[in-house]
């Protein structure tokens, strides 16, 4: 009976490092790119300066910041967010490693939120804010110009959007199930 045990536990642990695996092969290069993405701006643009056209009319590189979440809300919140966000990412990485998220969707939606809390928070901790520099104007009511955001805020949007259609999913398959 000790080697079923011992036999269980190490391929437990064989199947962690596998996802772990997967998640740092997302989610790092991720993180890099936001980060890089946002060193170049905070080097390149002036902070709250006139967006840059990059497609006149519809696409701007700008230097904005956000000490709040979603579209400017909950300004000065930063401490506040910082530990939301350590929260969040400590739970998400325990849910993980337990093999809770099982379907590739919500693995990717995993490692899509972990590369943007990461880009975001390191944001709060070097700077006191969010850099965002990506400005779209979408010429339609309340998207013109649609909120300034960044790589993590395009990783935690994508990652909401997969989780979403995994939800969809499953709902589907319990219902087929039952059937």
């Amino acid at each position: 009976m000790p080697d079923a045990v011992h036999r269980a536990a190490d391929d437990t642990l064989r199947a962690g490092h596998g996802r772990m695996g997967f998640l740092a092969a997302i989610a790092l290069p991720l993180y890099v790119l936001d980060q890089i993405t946002k060193w170049w701006i905070i080097r390149t643009f002036d902070q709250q300066s006139e967006p840059q056209a990059v497609v006149p009319n519809f696409f701007y590189l700008c230097h904005w910041t956000n000490t709040g979440a979603a579209f400017g809300s909950f300004k000065d919140s930063n401490t506040f967010f910082i530990v939301l966000s350590l929260l969040t990412l400590g739970a998400l990485l325990v849910f993980y490693l337990r093999g809770k998220f099982r379907d590739a969707l919500s693995q990717w939606g995993v490692a899509l939120l972990v590369a943007g809390i990461l880009g975001n928070v390191t944001d709060r901790f070097l700077h006191g804010h969010v850099v965002d520099f990506l400005l779209f104007d979408l010429h339609v009511p309340y998207a013109s110009p649609w909120p300034a955001f960044n790589v993590a805020d395009s990783c935690i949007c994508i990652a909401a959007g997969l989780f979403i259609i995994g939800s969809f999913r499953e709902e589907k398959a319990a219902k087929a199930a039952a059937a």
